[in-house]
């Protein structure tokens, strides 16, 4: 059966739209809960299926925000993500599961590894990146045992040793089933583990002829791949690239200056290579995929830039090689997902 295509859209600067243009030790984790509401309601009015609730040193605790915004929210999911170093499996499995009880089964999950070993060892984790997927896939072994509940779990692996496992609440959603688990990664390694015990491998795009070879582990598994990407749409392309001009005029050396170092620190496969295409002469990786932004607020500045008709085109070349879900981010966010539901949404529905 043909895959429909949905999209999710990231929570993470809600209230602080350019704070990967600055220090990291700048962003404060409390950020303005009205600005976040206000994005969750206007998705549930855009049709937008999840908020990522991102997780890091720098933000709030997405577990504990997602409990808050789903109390004041109707449709909205909640893609909560997860670092396998901070918490114990069976632990992480008890919080999803309550959460799913306290807002109705609107959960889904987001396993990342890391992307800066500096931050990491703020919370203790010292593991290299092929470690770290090793962990990750005994994680998801772990999480995946309990949401089947076949019985109690026994586990033994190099990282985590389960045994007569037991979780008293029970994932709640109205098919029954555990989570949709999404794993984020450029990487072989996390396309092997999105391919064994996810629903969807979330990537940093490429064009339709690059990507498909990269993915077809993951399609090959029957699994869903899906785009972590920016949006800049407009009626009019003209119009799109003026707007993508605009945004970065507002940064200068110091926001440059910031991401270069921070690409230096991290060992993601997918940030380092984001970041050497922003450094090409063009900034332009197809007529509508826009690196201009990347060296002044990061890899996942990475944009899709064009008019409605463009976007929506875009959207439907790489549905044709497998890639069915969208993770999009903006700046400011309300007002191009408004953009893409009012322009480009009624175009790939009539596709």
């Amino acid at each position: 059966m043909e895959k429909q295509l949905r999209f999710h859209w990231s929570l993470s600067q809600a209230g602080d739209n350019f704070r990967r243009s600055k220090s990291y030790d700048v962003p404060s984790g409390v950020l303005n809960s009205e600005a976040q509401l206000a994005l969750c309601q206007q998705a549930e009015k855009s049709g937008i299926d999840s908020m990522l609730m991102a997780i890091g040193s720098g933000r709030p605790d997405p577990m504990m925000l997602s409990v808050m915004l789903g109390q004041k929210t109707e449709r909205i999911k909640f893609l909560v993500a997860v670092r396998p170093g901070l918490f114990s499996p069976s632990f992480f499995v008890q919080q999803i599961n309550t959460l799913s009880c306290l807002v109705n089964g609107r959960v889904h999950v987001n396993l990342v590894s890391g992307r800066s070993p500096q931050e990491l060892r703020y919370y203790g984790d010292f593991l290299n990146h092929s470690q770290r997927y090793q962990r990750a896939t005994e994680f998801l072994a772990i999480c995946d045992a309990f949401w089947q509940r076949d019985g109690e779990v026994n586990f033994t692996g190099d990282f985590y040793q389960i045994e007569k496992g037991k979780i008293k609440t029970p994932f709640m959603s109205p098919d029954g089933r555990g989570p949709e688990i999404f794993v984020g990664g450029n990487s072989l390694a996390a396309a092997n583990l999105a391919s064994q015990y996810a629903d969807c491998l979330w990537r940093f795009p490429d064009s339709p002829e690059n990507l498909k070879p990269q993915i077809e582990v993951v399609l090959n598994s029957g699994k869903e791949v899906g785009l972590l990407v920016g949006l800049i749409t407009r009626p009019t392309q003209a119009e799109a690239e003026a707007a993508a001009q605009a945004l970065i005029a507002r940064f200068g050396a110091k926001s440059r200056k910031i991401n270069q170092i921070f690409n230096q620190q991290s060992d993601s496969e997918g940030f380092q290579k984001v970041f050497a295409w922003s450094e090409q002469e063009s900034p332009w990786v197809t007529p509508y995929l826009w690196t201009g932004a990347v060296p002044y607020m990061g890899a996942p500045s990475i944009a899709l830039v064009g008019s409605y008709e463009n976007i929506a085109q875009a959207i439907m070349d790489y549905k044709s090689i497998g890639i069915t879900q969208y993770l999009f981010i903006g700046w400011p966010d309300i007002e191009e997902m408004t953009h893409f539901s009012d322009g480009v949404a009624p175009l790939l529905a009539r596709k």
